[in-house]
């Protein structure tokens, strides 16, 4: 699942400066316009997963190319989320965050009429492409229309809450649609959200001035978007050609040389989409490698997990969305804990690598299910580890990734730490797909692939490959971020723009 938090980088320019004009009267239906909005862009992470398995036996695509399914929208979406929070400083938020609600509505019609697995992917990227200019913008507009800090902080808190049930939402959802009506409803159902949200904006929201300062960083935006496409299907591609294939290591040496010249893009362009100097805090540095690590190893498992519980036990649809919920609820219990109790008491840095070190026992618990596995007794302990091992990750990250960044940075700082988890995703799911797929095939030699119970082995072997490596990436995140935060209690900035844990 998905826990994405999603700020323009607009959202602390705009918070900083006063406002000229009294708060909209009816700002509190605004809320719920743009909490609408972004609901139906987080549980978009999640409910497409649970229809997955239903949409590959209609569409006929094979376990190499399901993952591209996630990694399309995903990867739309993180690369292009910083760009997104420019053009609506440079086009107007309300214009920015209409057209984002039409065209993810489009996207998402497109994909519910898919009649191949191109289409599919072509509608999801698309999706992603709209969620990064609309996602920005939703939090931009609700910085302006709360300018009360009591207030403010009263909105930011309700749209934590819908923002952070929307992954819980998404498994359900996505649960009863597949199997009361049809996959396709999965992504039916954004029209729904987005005419809601598309109304209630156009008649709610107040023009707001642009900013004709703002320039976009298009040779950035190519150069980032470029590097991280290539890394994901350099990955992508060693299941379908091989490890020493040109089509592998071409893309994968292309992406860090494409991400290279970004890095000095951003010293030299007037307007960069990611200033270097955001990076250089020891906690915000560490913070953003471990929503990378986090993402790399959370969105593989959705994937795995889900197939395993589907295809091998013989779960239905709402079955498995329910089967998650202790998971997302173990989440949200740690990541409170360690953002009101925890962190400000001993700090990120033992708490950080505890929940790694959850995650990956999690991961490595999860290795052991087989055949015959029952839920109370197999599966639910390793769901319930691995999700406060998240919680402890993602909320500190989140928190950290923006706290003390000068405020003209910190709209920045809150995108970027969110597509970095996009980003993790993205890769992790190729590479773990890639990873299981390749451990399918070999187990496969020298047997009979009609056999039902070897094809039933075989799986098994592909997913507990899938969780070897999810546990290796939180281990490494546990080294990472024991080695990278700082002793202490970090130093709180009242400046600093809210956060949104999701």
């Amino acid at each position: 699942m998905s826990h994405t938090s999603t700020y323009g980088p607009d959202t602390a320019t705009v918070s900083s400066l006063p406002s000229a004009d009294a708060p909209p009267r009816h700002r509190w239906w605004i809320l719920a316009v743009i909490g609408v909005a972004q609901l139906m862009v987080v549980l978009d992470s999640t409910i497409v997963n649970i229809a997955l398995p239903a949409a590959q036996k209609d569409l006929g695509f094979s376990d190499g190319d399901r993952q591209w399914v996630v990694t399309a929208y995903a990867l739309a979406f993180g690369s292009l989320l910083l760009l997104g929070g420019r053009i609506a400083d440079l086009f107007g938020r309300k214009a920015t965050f209409l057209v984002g609600l039409v065209g993810f509505a489009g996207a998402s019609a497109l994909g519910g009429a898919a009649g191949s697995f191109e289409m599919l992917i072509t509608a999801r990227a698309i999706q992603g492409l709209f969620g990064a200019l609309l996602a920005p913008a939703a939090l931009s507009l609700l910085t302006t229309t709360f300018t009360d800090p009591k207030e403010r902080a009263k909105a930011f808190g309700v749209f934590g809450a819908i923002a952070g049930a929307g992954g819980a939402v998404g498994l359900l959802l996505g649960g009863v649609l597949t199997e009361h009506l049809d996959w396709r409803w999965t992504l039916y159902v954004n029209l729904a959200f987005a005419a809601v949200a598309f109304i209630g904006g156009t008649v709610l929201l107040r023009r707001t001035t642009r900013d004709t300062t703002a320039t976009l960083d298009i040779p950035g935006a190519v150069l980032v978007g470029g590097g991280l496409f290539c890394l994901v299907y350099g990955f992508a591609n060693a299941e379908s050609h091989d490890w020493t294939s040109p089509q592998t290591w071409g893309w994968l040496a292309a992406g860090p040389v494409l991400l290279a010249a970004f890095t000095v893009w951003q010293t030299k362009s007037s307007h960069p989409l990611l200033p270097l100097r955001v990076l250089l805090d020891r906690n915000r540095g560490a913070s953003f490698i471990s929503m990378l690590i986090s993402g790399a190893g959370m969105f593989g498992v959705f994937l795995f997990l889900t197939y395993y519980l589907q295809q091998i036990l013989g779960y239905t649809p709402i079955e498995t969305g329910l089967a998650f919920l202790p998971m997302v609820a173990g989440l949200m219990i740690t990541s409170t804990l360690a953002t009101n109790v925890l962190i400000p008491r001993i700090g990120p840095k033992a708490v950080v690598p505890l929940g790694m070190g959850l995650a990956a026992a999690g991961m490595a618990w999860m290795t052991a299910l087989d055949l015959g596995s029952s839920y109370v007794a197999d599966i639910l302990p390793t769901l319930i580890v691995t999700g406060l091992g998240l919680g402890l990750v993602i909320a500190p990250a989140m928190s950290l990734a923006v706290s003390g960044v000068d405020p003209e940075h910190s709209g920045v700082a809150s995108a970027a730490v969110n597509a970095m988890q996009q980003v993790g995703g993205s890769i992790g799911t190729a590479l773990l797909n890639t990873l299981a797929t390749s451990a399918a095939t070999d187990y496969l030699v020298g047997k009979n692939p009609r056999d039902p119970a070897v094809q039933a082995h075989a799986a098994l072997k592909a997913y507990s490959t899938a969780y070897w490596w999810s546990a290796a990436f939180f281990a490494v995140g546990l080294m990472v971020s024991v080695a990278l935060y700082r002793r202490g209690v970090p130093e709180q900035d009242p400046d600093a723009a809210p956060v949104v844990h999701m």
